[in-house]
């Protein structure tokens, strides 16, 4: 636990701040979209056989035998090729980067918020 999460108020208010962002729909889309993309079989295979192409790769380099790594490069790019076309990752992927700048967008106005009120009280103080 850091040091502003024993604080009562500033824990409350994390908590609250969770939750609003928890029930947003942009979050709640990428969350469904996520469960989707976890969920989904033909993802899986696809990942699969990516990262094992990619072990061929590094195998057939470190072997120096360049046939079966192009050929391996190949099974790679096609199968990423296919994988990023996919429709739920491309929703996955839509809705990821609506959820960051969401995120990116609360924490700039906490920011702007926390400066704001630094100023204040070093003109509070300065004036004291």
């Amino acid at each position: 636990m850091n040091q502003l999460e024993k604080e009562p108020k500033i824990a409350s208010e994390l908590t609250t701040l969770k939750q609003l962002l928890a029930h947003h729909s942009v979050v709640q889309d990428f969350q469904k979209i996520q469960r989707r993309a976890l969920d989904n079989p033909k993802l899986q295979a696809l990942e699969e056989a990516i990262k094992q192409a990619q072990k061929d790769m590094v195998q057939y380099d470190h072997y120096q035998k360049p046939e079966a790594y192009q050929a391996a490069r190949h099974t790679y790019e096609t199968l990423t090729k296919e994988y990023d076309a996919h429709p739920i990752v491309v929703a996955y992927r839509g809705t990821l980067q609506e959820a960051d700048e969401l995120l990116h967008y609360v924490t700039s106005e906490i920011q702007k918020q926390m400066n704001i009120n630094i100023q204040e009280e070093d003109q509070h103080a300065s004036e004291d």
